[in-house]
């Protein structure tokens, strides 16, 4: 099973953090404080945040932006991953991705599941890759974003997770641009 290899030094990473959002300011973004405090509190890097609006095109350029920062390693957002039709993050999300972490989403189906039952059903939660950074889509509920980073990123997201994790990948997600 996943445990931490104490023998092993930490790395801090800088993760950037999204809310998507038609109607929230920073004072009211409970669920980016959430994510804050909770990389914060992992002693990772807070590289920035933004709070943008439900558009396709505004978050996928956002998204693109930070990717092409070599000071950001992983980009979380949170909201608009719902089925109505203002959310439309995980397309965005996949304008983006060059690869998607598929089990991402199931993962975080199954954890979903064991907190609010069959309700999981209509989270969209992605996952991916670009540029050599990570990106993950995360619903726009405090809860949701505690259960992906408590059960999956904050472990995925330390270099001494064992048997593997995120960390220790990072530097060869982008050897297929470095090829010549």
């Amino acid at each position: 099973m996943s445990r931490i290899d104490d023998s092993k030094d930490f790395l801090p990473i800088r993760i950037a953090v999204l809310t998507v959002s038609d109607t929230r300011s920073l004072d009211e973004d409970r669920s980016g404080d959430t994510l804050v405090g909770r990389i914060e509190g992992a002693r990772h890097i807070v590289a920035d945040r933004k709070i943008i609006q439900d558009e396709r095109d505004g978050i996928a350029d956002q998204l693109r932006a930070w990717c092409d920062q070599p000071d950001i390693d992983v980009v979380i957002s949170t909201g608009g991953t719902g089925l109505t039709g203002r959310d439309v993050t995980v397309e965005a999300h996949r304008d983006v991705y060059e690869k998607e972490i598929d089990a991402f989403g199931t993962v975080f189906t199954m954890v979903s599941f064991q907190k609010i039952g069959t309700s999981a059903v209509q989270s969209r939660a992605t996952g991916g890759v670009r540029n050599g950074t990570y990106l993950f889509a995360l619903p726009g509920s405090p809860g949701a974003c505690k259960d992906a980073w408590d059960e999956i990123l904050g472990l995925q997201l330390d270099y001494r997770h064992r048997p593997c994790n995120f960390v220790e990948i990072l530097p060869r997600l982008d050897e297929h641009l470095r090829r010549k």
